[in-house]
């Protein structure tokens, strides 16, 4: 059941410190939460809740805000609970009437929020803070559209549309998951040992008096794996040799476990949640590289390379400190500083047929398109730089084919300045594998990944609206200082 709160932000004043004192109103979190969406958030928050009967809820700002705490600081489920606990500008960021030093909720309903919020959510929350547009970068991207070409201003007088405007910046990335370095080797190993878990557990089900439990050499299987993983250098034909035994243990572990539920009428279901599970991915692994060790090759179809997270695939990224990393493929487009997730996958999937998803999104929400669209070279394909001509934008980097000998050069100009600004997006990209961990995605669910990697770019954006407001109250600020104190401003106008 939940109960909608009442709403509005509380004064500073009326923040209940029983130490006495004031809280500051040029602190961080206190500036923030006049910046949060509270009412949209909760609106969609309490779309998860059927039935007005059952225990009363937490409240959305408390879920929402606690996780905004959690990515943004960096701190564990139970470590976000202590530092609500003991920070009065957390809960007044949370929505607090005054301050209280009892835990807010346990740390196991971390879980439950991750679950509750999804990526459409986070989304529209980002829309709706990147709606508030500010006047330096509607100025910035009327003077970027000033280097349109006269005829196409013509055309679209005549069309009654409007010019196209502002920029438009792609690129993709990959966030691993926290999971350890994966080998075939390994995989298997431990495949192996959880059937024996499983095997042991059944064999407890239907035990009778005096009965022996089946043999499953599982300390010569031990053995084996000892004996190929403690070599620095793994021959290829050592390594093949010691994954076909591997598999040869595997296979036999897999036939007691059906005979115990066949012949002998032992049940799956009684088996703890995450061993039932876990067999089901047990049995994919055993198939991918059973297939992998008689083709003689290391590429199969959806690819399982971790047990406990058997959706996270290998994404090929052509990196020189990573070639292959194993994690979420992340799609996003950057304006005016704010990044929009465009798409999220565990596949690997090209990014290039994307750009026009992105271009039409961009015209569906401003009314007009990019004046320009600065990419890499895998988005500069033929159907996209078609796409981009006919819609009268500017796409960056050279032409394809070979120049013309009549034909005016690429500026190379332009492409330098273009390349530069294209670091915003780059940068993006740093920012959240350095500072908010987006290099290494904590959560361990399919789902509650992508509520954490959705939240760590809302988090960049609320950090870039927060950085404008500062910036423009100190240029405010020096703007009233200089009308009252210079002495020669009369004289600004005579001079220009």
């Amino acid at each position: 059941m939940y109960r909608k709160k009442i709403p509005g932000q509380l004064y500073l004043s009326e923040f209940f410190l029983p130490f006495g004192g004031m809280l500051r109103a040029d602190n961080q979190w206190v500036q923030l939460s006049e910046l949060m969406p509270w009412d949209a958030i909760e609106k969609n928050y309490v779309q998860n809740f059927k039935g007005g009967s059952g225990q009363k809820a937490i409240s959305a700002r408390m879920a929402f805000g606690a996780i905004y705490i959690q990515l943004k600081c960096g701190y564990t489920d139970i470590q976000v609970v202590e530092a609500i606990r003991e920070n009065p500008y957390l809960q007044y960021f949370l929505g607090y009437t005054g301050f209280s030093d009892e835990p807010p909720f346990d740390s196991s309903m971390m879980v439950h929020f991750r679950k509750r919020i999804t990526v459409d959510f986070v989304q529209e929350m980002t829309e709706r803070i990147s709606r508030q547009k500010d006047e330096d970068d509607d100025h910035h991207s009327d003077d970027s559209s000033s280097g349109k070409n006269d005829e196409n201003q013509e055309d679209n007088v005549k069309t009654n549309e409007q010019p196209n405007r502002g920029k438009l910046l792609l690129d993709a990335t990959c966030a691993p998951a926290d999971i350890h370095y994966p080998t075939d080797i390994r995989l298997l190993n431990d495949s192996r040992v959880k059937l024996e878990e499983i095997i042991d557990e059944l064999f407890e089900q239907i035990r009778e008096p005096y009965e022996k439990k089946p043999r499953d050499y599982r300390r010569n299987a031990r053995k084996d794996y000892l004996v190929i993983s403690k070599q620095r250098n793994k021959p290829f034909t050592n390594l093949r040799k010691a994954i076909g035994k591997q598999l040869r243990y595997l296979e036999r572990d897999l036939k007691i476990i059906d005979n115990l539920i066949i012949d002998r009428h032992a049940n799956l279901k009684q088996l703890r949640k995450d061993l039932h599970w876990k067999y089901c991915t047990i049995r994919g692994v055993f198939q991918q590289q059973g297939e992998m060790y008689h083709k003689n090759t290391c590429r199969v179809e959806d690819r399982i390379v971790s047990l406990s997270q058997p959706y996270v695939r290998p994404i090929k990224r052509g990196k020189a400190g990573a070639n292959t990393e194993f994690g979420a493929k992340v799609a996003i487009s950057l304006v005016n500083g704010y990044a929009t997730i465009d798409k999220i996958s565990w596949n690997n999937f090209n990014e290039a047929l994307y750009l026009q998803q992105a271009v039409e999104s961009y015209k569906l929400k401003n009314g007009y398109c990019p004046e320009a669209v600065l990419v890499d070279q895998i988005y500069r394909n033929h159907d996209n730089r078609a796409y981009c001509k006919k819609n009268g934008i500017r796409i960056s980097g050279p032409r394809l084919g070979r120049p013309k000998k009549n034909e005016v050069q690429y500026d190379k100009r332009q492409a330098y300045l273009d390349s530069c600004e294209r670091n915003a997006v780059e940068g993006e990209f740093g920012t959240g594998k350095r500072r908010y961990g987006l290099n290494r995605i904590m959560a361990h669910l399919k789902n509650t990944s992508e509520c954490v990697i959705a939240m760590l770019f809302f988090i960049m954006n609320m950090e870039h609206k927060w950085r404008l407001l500062f910036v423009r109250f100190w240029h405010a600020l020096f703007q009233a200082f200089f009308d009252v104190f210079c002495p020669f401003k009369h004289c600004l106008p005579l001079i220009q």
